[in-house]
């Protein structure tokens, strides 16, 4: 059976980004990208896996992303209707309405669509985000793979943004970076 996983970069106080969406305060290093475009290709957005030389990288880990509104909608502010071409996309809103791109899946209940998803064959499927959305998601959330950055934001747009449920999850591995992040890799106990 497939995983839902959430893959996230977070700051040390648990933000996904900014008050105002920012994210351009993570510190990022040439060894950490290098590591992302041969680990997990398939997370980066369509529009810049050319640029990275990624135009043939085949999906390692993923196959499909599931993401709400707010991870969708910066695609869209710059003209990009289908921001992950080389996945499967499901966005989760109550407000969106249908696609006008067919290669992207609106849809406003997001346990009928993971567990659907989970019994498909196939890679796994990728939690994208937001926090209101993994906050939502929790109960269904297989395996976490936390990219922390050394940096402290004080706000913003929390990793998970939900009811009070305190879920143990049991950290499986670790990597180290020269830009001082951290990248742990959690499953469900």
């Amino acid at each position: 059976m497939r995983k839902l996983v959430y893959y996230v970069g977070t700051t040390l106080d648990g933000y996904i980004a900014g008050p105002h969406e920012q994210v351009e305060f993570f510190p990022v290093s040439d060894q950490m990208t290098t590591w992302i475009n041969e680990r997990y290709p398939d997370t980066v957005p369509t529009h810049l896996r050319a640029p990275f030389g990624l135009s043939d990288a085949e999906n390692q880990a993923f196959d499909t992303v599931v993401m709400g509104r707010g991870t969708y909608d910066p695609a869209l502010t710059i003209g990009i209707t289908s921001p992950y071409a080389h996945l499967r996309q499901y966005v989760v809103s109550n407000t969106l309405g249908d696609s006008d791109d067919p290669a992207v899946t609106v849809t406003t209940d997001p346990f009928e669509l993971i567990r659907t998803l989970k019994k498909e064959p196939g890679l796994d499927i990728w939690l994208a985000g937001g926090g209101k959305l993994a906050g939502a998601l929790l109960g269904e959330i297989d395996e976490m793979i936390i990219k922390r950055y050394p940096v402290v934001a004080g706000s913003g747009l929390s990793v998970f943004d939900g009811d009070f449920d305190p879920t143990v999850f049991h950290p499986t591995r670790s990597e180290h970076f020269d830009n001082g992040a951290v990248v742990t890799w959690f499953s469900r106990t």
